[in-house]
Order: C-alpha cells, then sequence, then structure tokens
C-alpha cells in the first residue's frame, strides 16, 4: 500500500465549511474526532472505523506486536473483559471488549504481525470508552496474596536480628547492642530506609546462595538514610557478626554508594564501623583483582564536605573499620572499644608478637593522646552522644516548640563574679564557668582526656550553636603545652569547617617551656596553632578571665587580641608579654644582684606589684589591647 499519509485527512478537512471559511480552532481536529479515519483513508482503508457502517463496535490493537490469543466469532462478551492479547517488545498487552454483545466478525488470526489500531474483531452492541485494560481491579481483594510478593517478604525476613537469634545472643553477652539495634537508636522511628539490604557476600562459587542468605545477610553492612531528630542523616552500621565485620566487594560498593548519596545530598553521615579489615575469600571475583588498592571507599569518606561526619564504636575495630571511624570529624568510642590501623591477627604477622584484641588501642588509651573525642559506657549513650553532635548543626535546639533560638543560661550569671578566685594563684575549675555561661545543658565537651590545658567544648548561647575554647589552670597552671596547642588548633579547624562562631576564655601564662616540651614538638604545634587562627573566618570572641602573657595568649586568641570580633577582659585580668616574675628577674637583674640578701625579697615583691598594677585590665584597655573591661555578670549580654 505504499507509506502511510495524511492525504485522507488533509482531504476531509477542504470538504469542511470551517476549513475553508476560516473559523476552524486549534482544536478543530479533536473535535471531530476525524483524524484516525481520515488518515486510514490515505491508504484506502476504511474498515477501522470506531463503528463500521451497521454500529458494531471496533476491538483495535493498542501497539504494535503479535497477536498471541483472541476470542472466536460468535463468542459473547461483555465490555471489558479480555478478548485478545498481543505480544510487544516482550511484554503482552491485554485488549478488552469494547462493547457488550456477541463478536461478529474476527479480523485478525492469532500469530499475525499487528499494527497500532489495526482492527482486530467487531462486537455488536453498545460502544464503551477504552481497549486496553489496566492490570488490576478496583474489586480485587488488595489484601490478596501473590507469590512475588511473598518470596520477598520471606527473603527480607532473613535480614532482621530474628532470623539469627545465636549471633544476638553474642552480642548480648558482651553488652553489645546489634547492627540493626544500632540504626533503630539511631533513627527516628519508621524514618530509616535501606540501601543494597538484599546483598550477600561474593562467595557464590563456594557457597550456596541460601547458605549466603542466612549467613551473610546484606553483606555485612547496613547503608541508607533516615531521619535523625528530624535531620535526614546517612547512616553506615557494620554487622560483626557477619564474617567478623569484614569488608568484601558489595561491602565496600554500599559504602560507596552511600557516601555518593551523602555527597549529593549534602548530608550529614554516621559511621558505626566494627571488626576487621578485608575479606580475602570473596571467591566470586577472583582473577579480577589483585590488591583492590584502587577501592576508593576512604577517600570517598574524608573528601565529603558541607556535612558533619560522626563515627561511633562499639567493640573491636581494625584496620580498614578503623580507617573508617578515622574519617569522620567526631569519633565516639564506648568503654569496651579497642581499635587499630592493625588488629591481633597482622600484628603478630608482622613479628611483633600475640597481642590480645583488647589490648591494641582501648579507646581509654586513645582519648588520652586525642584519638577519641568521646568515651562512653556503652552503645545507647554513645550514639545519644552523636545525636546530641549532630543537633548542632540544627538552627535551634531540639524540642524548642516556638522554634525561637533562646536559650536560658545555665545559671545566675552573677555567679561569675566569684568563679575567678581573688587570689590569682588558686586554680579553679573552668568548666563551671562554662556550665554557668552558656545555655543550660549544652555544653558537650571534646577530646577531654587529651591537651588537658585547653578545654574544648561545643556548647549553645542563646540558642545559637558554638565553639568554646577554655584555658583550664588546674593543668599546668593553664599553660599551652604541645598536646594543647594540637588540640586547640583541631578545634579552630573543626569549627571553621562547621560554620561555628568560637569563644576562647583566656587564663594562660603562654606556651609551655622546657627542654621535655621542645622534645616533644613545642614549636612545632605552637605555629600550627597560629596557623590554625590565621585561617579561621567564623566569628569569634576572646574574654581574658585572668592571665594573658604572651605568645601562649595570642595564639589562642587567633593570633593576636585584635584578631577577634571582640576581645574584651574581666576585671580580675592581666596582660603582660611575659611572666612578670621572669621579666622582673631579667629586667631588673643588675638591680636585684646589688640588693642586699636582706633587701632583696622586698624589692622583687616591689618590683612584681608595679609590673602587675601596669598589665591590670583597665590600662591594657586604656592601651587598646583589649575592647573594654566588664562585669563577668554581663559576658553572655556582651
Amino acid at each position: 500500500d505504499g507509506p502511510e499519509t495524511n492525504a485522507g485527512l488533509l482531504a476531509a478537512l477542504l470538504d469542511c465549511d470551517e476549513v475553508v471559511g476560516g473559523s476552524a480552532t486549534t482544536t478543530f481536529v479533536e473535535e471531530l474526532d476525524f483524524g484516525r479515519g481520515g488518515a486510514e483513508a490515505g491508504r484506502g482503508g476504511a474498515a477501522d472505523a470506531t463503528e463500521d457502517d451497521e454500529g458494531r463496535a471496533t476491538a483495535r490493537a493498542p501497539a504494535a506486536g503479535t497477536l498471541r490469543q483472541i476470542v472466536a466469532p460468535g463468542t459473547p462478551v461483555v465490555a471489558g473483559e479480555t478478548i485478545a492479547i498481543i505480544e510487544s517488545m516482550k511484554m503482552e498487552l491485554v485488549v478488552a471488549a469494547p462493547a457488550t454483545g456477541d463478536v461478529d466478525a474476527v479480523l485478525a488470526a492469532t500469530g499475525d504481525i499487528v499494527a497500532e489500531d489495526d482492527a482486530l474483531l467487531l462486537v455488536s452492541g453498545t460502544q464503551t470508552d477504552g481497549s486496553l485494560v489496566v492490570d488490576g481491579d478496583d474489586e480485587a481483594d488488595l489484601d490478596a496474596a501473590r507469590d512475588d510478593l511473598d518470596a520477598l517478604r520471606r527473603r527480607l525476613a532473613k535480614l532482621e536480628d530474628e532470623a539469627r537469634p545465636k549471633a544476638v545472643e553474642r552480642r548480648r553477652s558482651r553488652g553489645q547492642l546489634t547492627a540493626r539495634e544500632h540504626v533503630a537508636l539511631l533513627c527516628d522511628t519508621g524514618s530509616f530506609v535501606e540501601y543494597g539490604g538484599l546483598a550477600v557476600a561474593a562467595q557464590r562459587r563456594a557457597r550456596s546462595v541460601d547458605d549466603l542468605e542466612a549467613s551473610t545477610p546484606a553483606d555485612g553492612v547496613i547503608t541508607g538514610v533516615g531521619s535523625v531528630d528530624g535531620v535526614r542523616t546517612a547512616v553506615v552500621a557494620v554487622d560483626a557478626t557477619v564474617l567478623a565485620g569484614t569488608q568484601g566487594v558489595y561491602h565496600h560498593l554500599k559504602i560507596d554508594r552511600i557516601c555518593n548519596v551523602a555527597t549529593k545530598e549534602r548530608l550529614p553521615i554516621v559511621l558505626l564501623p566494627e571488626g576487621g579489615g578485608g575479606r580475602p575469600n570473596d571467591g566470586d571475583v577472583e582473577g579480577l583483582t589483585v590488591a583492590g588498592l584502587y577501592i576508593d571507599t576512604w577517600r570517598a569518606l574524608a573528601g565529603l564536605k558541607g556535612a558533619p561526619r560522626v563515627a561511633v564504636v562499639s567493640g573491636y575495630c581494625f584496620a580498614g573499620s578503623a580507617a573508617l571511624a578515622g574519617c569522620s570529624d567526631l569519633l565516639i568510642a564506648t568503654e569496651n572499644a579497642s581499635l587499630g590501623m592493625a588488629g591481633p591477627a597482622m600484628i603478630e604477622g608482622g613479628g611483633l608478637g600475640v597481642v590480645a584484641p583488647g589490648a591494641v588501642g582501648p579507646a581509654r588509651d586513645l582519648a588520652a593522646v586525642g584519638t577519641v573525642h568521646v568515651v562512653e559506657r556503652d552503645d545507647a549513650a554513645a550514639i545519644a552522644a552523636a545525636k546530641r553532635y549532630l543537633s548542632f548543626f540544627s538552627p535551634a535546639p531540639r524540642g524548642d516548640p516556638d522554634d525561637s533560638g533562646g536559650g536560658s543560661p545555665g545559671g545566675d550569671q552573677r555567679r561569675l563574679r566569684r568563679l575567678v578566685p581573688e587570689n590569682r594563684k588558686r586554680a579553679y575549675d573552668i568548666r563551671r564557668i562554662v556550665d554557668v555561661l552558656v545555655d543550660a545543658g549544652s555544653a558537650l565537651e571534646l577530646r577531654a582526656g587529651y591537651g588537658g590545658a585547653a578545654a574544648t567544648f561545643l556548647a549553645r548561647i542563646d540558642g545559637r550553636a558554638v565553639g568554646v575554647l577554655a584555658s583550664d589552670t588546674r593543668r599546668g597552671g593553664g599553660a599551652v603545652d604541645a598536646d594543647a596547642a594540637d588540640k586547640a588548633a583541631a578545634f579552630f579547624r573543626h569549627c571553621e569547617k562547621s560554620g561555628f562562631p568560637i569563644v576562647v576564655l583566656v587564663d594562660t601564662p603562654g606556651f609551655m617551656v622546657g627542654p621535655d616540651e621542645e622534645r616533644r614538638g613545642m614549636l612545632r604545634y605552637a605555629l600550627d596553632l597560629f596557623a590554625a587562627g590565621a585561617e579561621m573566618r567564623v566569628p569569634m570572641c576572646a574574654v581574658v578571665l585572668r592571665k594573658a602573657v604572651g605568645l601562649g595568649a595570642m595564639a589562642l586568641c587567633g593570633g593576636s587580641t585584635r584578631a577577634p570580633a571582640d576581645t574584651f577582659a574581666w576585671p580580675s585580668a592581666e596582660l603582660s608579654a611575659m611572666g612578670v616574675e621572669g621579666a622582673v628577674r631579667l629586667g631588673f637583674k643588675a638591680k636585684l644582684a646589688a640588693a642586699s640578701d636582706e633587701d632583696r625579697p622586698k624589692l622583687f615583691e616591689k618590683l612584681c606589684s608595679a609590673m602587675y598594677a601596669r598589665g591590670a585590665a583597665t590600662e591594657a584597655a586604656s592601651c587598646l589591647e583589649v575592647d573594654a573591661v566588664v562585669d563577668p555578670a554581663e559576658t553572655r549580654e556582651r
């Protein structure tokens, strides 16, 4: 017949008065509904009209394909029931009776290739709408069983803790929760959406599918996205009951996938790593890889930007799993945790002796060197700490009913007048000052066991998240040693990355001195603290509580007292370029030497008193070395 044309349609249009008279609208063709008939006229076929000349309804092919089934002539049909099936691109399309009546004529045979809109049969009866039956039935039982759905439910049931009671019991015996319990405790009820749950270990060559489904659910890692106190958060929870938490092919792919999701959506990510490192016996990929050094998981995690990364470690966490924890901004560990870049097997294999898992890197030991930021008593407390940390990235405190962003102070602000002793040599508890100054109950201390001369906190002031760096005079008089400098620099960078303004509470005699401290890298750490201060763009406020001496005080203030947006002092403050006693001994050495043994102590005290007076807060403010001197009770208002 040659190619289809619309010659018939065009001819029909030319017979219309509206077209000839110029009154046809843009919907004229649709309103007349002769487009299909006109097109068919172009190839000479009028038999496919919706109704033939005798008023019989025509059933048409909904798409091109092979006719696989069709009713016989004379068959009584009801409008909507199946009268033919067409196979098109491996899919079966059901054709419904266009009317209720008898099949008068069948125009195609089983096995015929039909085109879209080809007439299939004629039915005598009343015309109805539509010829394609959509799967499903409004009258069907919506809870009726389906084999495929039942199979899925059985498969998903294997992922639950109830399917592995012995594994759960082992966790209980160690005082630990399961990986799925970790996720449930972390995420808001019903919010977690799992990714890749149906994965199993890549060991199909050696083990049956049933065995892998039963013993390697999710390939040992639960990944997905859930809400944590209403904030969408990516989650990675390693299941150490599956192949000792080792990292296999699909295990890595799942972590990479969720990291990609977190990167694209700028989501916070919570990691719950546990167990060992790489898994050497994923035989399905044997011959396809040698060492796996191309794996991008740790680089992807370390490179995540724009949102916080938190790790919570319970139990033993070695090699690749420990590296996951190390990629975080905040590392929380339970008291029973032990972390290390190599586990007992690698240590022994390296000829370094036999070491018990718990002795590799106990949480308390790692907290003392700054690796672990927070140590908690158990899994539940550790996860609660992670949620508390994440709360600082929300614009207002959790549970604030009017979302006003405000917060109540931790105590009567007049107490601040009494918390720094009048005796200038008396040490005091800086945490009491922090607790009164910030919003009630908001302070979360980080790395409390490390660099004790510098205490670091996340907290809220008037509902706004801030970082607080405070000198602790109970540790070396508040002198900034190598560990404190390292801790303060890392804290500056943490707050800069997180967008937290910083409040610095200064009471330091300067950098720690002496050959022992220099051998620990004092110079390098001191200069790194200056560098971290110079890199900061977040606002800073410095409050001199008592001593602000030399380079150490300057470094704590971000490089100088003019680096912060506001630097002010309490009346108890005293500023000096170096320790007063040392300055007197150095500057007045000859004068002191000339004094008699009886007069020398009195002269020394007199000279020191004069220098103290010269460095008093009001004198420093008069020379614009600080911006103001304020009543301690007015610190929050400032």
